[in-house]
């Protein structure tokens, strides 16, 4: 097995690099809430704190991180409100001792208050400024979400490295089957659905509010996909709940961007795959010891068997029409 990847990621390392790049630290160091990454507050000498990401060891290229860098820096330019990783004499991707590390501006803000309309449509506004940038050119080396990255890999390692209790394990892989069936049909009445560049997890935890709006942040997980993987998540409750939060975003979002409403076939499919890649996900990192350490429900028996009972409930919504916007 190998080495805990951020075994030798200790506070002075963290300090010595920021300061190899040619800021002067004043020791304050605070670890912020981050598990794919290790992120760090480190407050300055001079000026305000920053925010330094460390990439998880062999994850990404430096090409793929250099692509999220340049879509973001791109969106920053153009006035849209995201957390863009600082340049140092022209470079935003740094090594040092091993690690690859970025810095961003410190930007305080809370959680959107998505039961509010005029949230919904101001979100809209920015994410529809997003996805007409995003559709104007593709990623040449970060991943597509597809049904096979995020559903068939995801089942076929959890089934292939043990993490499914035995007594369990021929539920679990039928349920799964299902489900990805219902999946590829949803794919199929949704039509050739165009893809573009997305934020990728724009779940609400990565969007910082303030009194100026929202602040996109955290574009680590930036793929090419259906535009609606960054609607999706922000809509709750029952059918009727989504359908009017939808269309609040709908009215912000086709200010700036077209929205194809086939789209909405994958609603259902999207959230099935965000399940199985979710676990699929804690599984991979089990080695790292921050995840059983703050994820210590997962890999249960009570775990593998509410993942049993949602995906029950994912294959009964997948065969349910989709939400009308019009």
């Amino acid at each position: 097995m190998d080495a805990p990847p951020y075994q030798n990621l200790t506070p002075d390392i963290v300090l010595d690099a920021v300061e190899s790049v040619g800021y002067r630290c004043d020791g304050r160091l605070l670890a912020l809430n981050s598990y794919e990454n290790r992120v760090y507050q480190v407050g300055l000498e001079e000026g305000a704190p920053l925010v330094a990401k460390f990439y998880r060891p062999r994850r990404w290229s430096d090409e793929a991180i250099a692509e999220e860098h340049g879509f973001t820096r791109q969106l920053q330019e153009l006035e849209i409100p995201v957390v863009a990783p600082l340049a140092v004499n022209g470079g935003t991707l740094f090594h040092f001792q091993g690690f690859r590390f970025a810095l961003y501006p410190k930007r305080p803000g809370r959680a959107p208050e998505l039961d509010d309309p005029d949230t919904l449509r101001w979100m809209g506004r920015f994410i529809g400024r997003i996805h007409a940038l995003g559709a104007v050119a593709t990623f040449r080396h970060r991943p597509v979400l597809t049904v096979e990255s995020f559903g068939d890999e995801s089942v076929a390692f959890l089934l292939g490295h043990g993490f499914i209790p035995p007594d369990l394990e021929p539920a679990y892989r039928s349920v799964a089957e299902d489900v990805l069936r219902r999946v590829r049909a949803a794919y199929a009445r949704a039509g050739k659905v165009r893809l573009i560049r997305l934020h990728g997890d724009c779940h609400p935890g990565n969007v910082l509010w303030s009194e100026a709006g929202p602040h996109f942040v955290d574009f680590d997980d930036c793929r090419m996909g259906p535009a609606l993987q960054d609607m999706w998540m922000l809509l709750s409750g029952d059918r009727a709940a989504m359908t009017g939060q939808l269309l609040d975003f709908l009215e912000g979002y086709e200010e700036f961007c077209d929205f194809d409403p086939a789209e909405l076939h994958l609603l259902e499919a999207l959230r099935t795959l965000r399940l199985l890649h979710y676990s699929a996900w804690l599984a991979r990192r089990w080695d790292d010891p921050a995840f059983p350490a703050h994820f210590p429900w997962f890999n249960t028996q009570r775990y593998w068997q509410d993942q049993i009972l949602a995906l029950r409930e994912q294959a009964a919504l997948l065969d349910e029409p989709p939400l009308r916007v019009a």
